[in-house]
């Protein structure tokens, strides 16, 4: 049984043009065509649709996403799992923002006053001020550091809260990358490294490519900074390392 182009736009509430798309650059080519040359989706390419899609809701570009499924050594079962795993970590972290706006509403409701701990539970313990001290003391003669001190100032709780999203969502990919077997010096994990890189300049401080190696070094070296990444994934950090060299290589 086969459906045409329009038919499984329908199903996967996306457009005939973004199938299109995905067939030129070959993420779902269908496996049939009818007599008129017209596109026809089996179910095996509906399976493949549903997986591009779950990967798209999670937040991969589309490079990646034909990567991940076009490794052989992963099999669609294992697809599933993976994506079972980054979507219940996004339900938790979303029930638990539902939570705290009921108990806010409710609160307004019958007049009463939350607790400041009551406020900003939700948000974690993603206090700017933390290690401070420390960093003051590694760091605090550069310009660098002083930059960081200067934007970091300025944000708000909603800042925090945005930055740290973008943490979650780049390490859920890269943790995924390292978990699918993707090579530290190919073009995935160089842009992942890039974007990591990107991410320091927007929100801290400028990062030129021979600072990024430095602090990847770090990333392996401190135990603390091996532990933060290791704990998204077995040899997070060493992969990540070697990234940011291999990135660093390519754009300098």
């Amino acid at each position: 049984m086969s459906w045409s182009v329009g038919r499984v736009a329908g199903f996967a509430g996306v457009t005939v043009r973004t199938l299109h798309h995905y067939d030129e650059i070959g993420l779902l080519v269908p496996s049939e065509r009818s007599r008129a040359g017209h596109r026809r989706y089996s179910e095996q390419d509906l399976d493949r649709l549903q997986r591009i899609l779950f990967y798209r809701e999670l937040g991969f570009p589309l490079d990646e996403v034909h990567a991940l499924l076009d490794d052989p050594a992963t099999d669609p079962r294992e697809h599933l799992r993976r994506q079972h795993d980054l979507l219940v970590a996004r339900i938790g972290k979303l029930r638990k923002m539902a939570e705290a706006v009921e108990h806010a509403m409710e609160a307004q409701k019958m007049g009463i006053r939350l607790t400041p701990e009551e406020r900003f539970e939700v948000f974690g313990d993603k206090d700017p001020e933390r290690h401070r001290e420390e960093a003051e003391e590694r760091w605090g003669g550069t310009d660098a550091y002083a930059e960081s001190q200067r934007r970091a100032a300025t944000y708000t709780k909603a800042d925090w809260k945005r930055l740290q999203a973008e943490v979650d969502d780049w390490s859920a990919r890269y943790a995924a990358l390292v978990a699918a077997g993707a090579d530290a010096e190919g073009e995935s994990a160089m842009d992942l490294a890039e974007e990591h890189r990107r991410h320091i300049s927007r929100w801290f401080y400028d990062c030129p490519y021979e600072m990024h190696v430095c602090l990847g070094d770090m990333y392996v070296a401190d135990e603390r900074f091996k532990a933060f990444y290791d704990a998204r994934g077995e040899g997070v950090a060493e992969h990540l390392r070697d990234a940011i060299h291999a990135n660093a290589v390519r754009n300098v």
